[in-house]
């Protein structure tokens, strides 16, 4: 590629390439089939002590089915603009389902304006039931796109709740600890596209400016392309290169919350400068809409004091939507 096409990196941008092997690949295969969940816990206890971040091989989502998703999601952001934003994201008021176009959400708006574009599903309903609750909206284009779509999120709901399992043993907690929270949970199901920069980057437009997740979990699925960064402890960001077979996982503020800073909700990212366009499908579970997240007194000592208040799962993530959507100013 030419020099000139080469994208010009402003140093505050720059990550450092290393190895993930020092975030933990993890087998979860023992905590699926129940032959060793206590070694599993123990791995995830170290991870989301540590970075907040993890991969996991052996989850029983067959990479087929991920790569017929990812070929439907390239397909849809390659639609004419006029067709995705007959499912603008505004039509679905609080609900918020549907397309979100370049810019039209910034997760970090005093610094950053998000060169993406979005489209959300959740689980399914006939109609507005409140906040991140109502029918979804389909491409009547893509006829196969609805069973491709809402097909991944169901099993990402079942993964999730599995992985919650493991996150619940390795505090200590029963494995059906996060159950009771979860009758009627929050979902959002993503698609995302990240056109390539080139020219002179800085922080001011980049893929997705730096923030954490506001709920539990997130799974994240990755083309090859990369360009997502994990602020690492010392404050650098480094590269969350892709691993074929695996998911990144990611925990939340709720999760931080609940163990009062011993888990980390982790500052990311994404710059794309590959020269590609870049797409990623990450599935974000909560808990019910008014669920209570308050710090574990295990997580609570002397050393430890307790950090922080109560707040409801549903209060506390419409809050930080709300500070990316205009068309939720009003409905705050």
């Amino acid at each position: 590629m030419a020099q000139d096409l080469l994208a010009q990196l402003d140093d505050k941008l720059r990550a450092k390439r290393e190895s993930f092997d020092r975030l933990p690949v993890i087998d979860i295969a023992p905590l699926l089939d129940g032959s060793d969940k206590q070694k599993v816990a123990k791995e995830i206890r170290w991870a989301l002590s540590n970075a907040g971040f993890m991969y996991v091989k052996n989850h029983g989502i067959t990479m087929s089915f991920v790569d017929q998703v990812f070929d439907v999601t390239r397909r849809f952001f390659d639609l004419p603009m006029e067709d995705k934003m007959k499912l603008h994201v505004s039509n679905s008021d609080v609900a918020l389902r549907g397309y979100i176009e370049p810019f039209g959400e910034n997760t970090d708006p005093t610094k950053t304006k998000d060169l993406k574009e979005c489209f959300d599903i959740g689980p399914e309903r006939n109609a507005i039931e409140g906040p991140f609750f109502g029918p979804n909206q389909w491409p009547s284009v893509l006829p196969e796109f609805k069973e491709l779509v809402y097909g991944y999120h169901q099993k990402m709901v079942t993964l999730s709740k599995q992985l919650l399992g493991g996150i619940a043993l390795s505090l200590n907690l029963p494995e059906h600890h996060f159950q009771s929270l979860m009758q009627n949970p929050i979902s959002i199901q993503r698609l995302l596209h990240y056109p390539s920069q080139k020219g002179v980057v800085d922080e001011k437009i980049i893929g997705i400016g730096a923030h954490t997740d506001y709920g539990n979990l997130t799974i994240l699925a990755q083309d090859d392309v990369g360009g997502l960064q994990v602020m690492n402890r010392e404050g650098d960001w480094v590269e969350g290169s892709p691993i074929p077979g695996t998911f990144v996982i990611n925990i939340g503020d709720l999760i931080q919350r609940l163990t009062n800073d011993v888990y980390l909700a982790n500052m990311h990212r994404v710059i794309n400068t590959s020269g590609r366009e870049r797409y990623s499908i990450p599935f974000f579970i909560d808990a019910d809409y008014d669920a209570v997240f308050e710090p574990l007194s295990s997580c609570i000592s002397e050393d430890n004091p307790r950090r922080y208040g109560s707040v409801t799962c549903g209060a506390h993530k419409f809050g930080r939507f709300a500070a990316s959507y205009a068309h939720l100013k009003e409905a705050v």
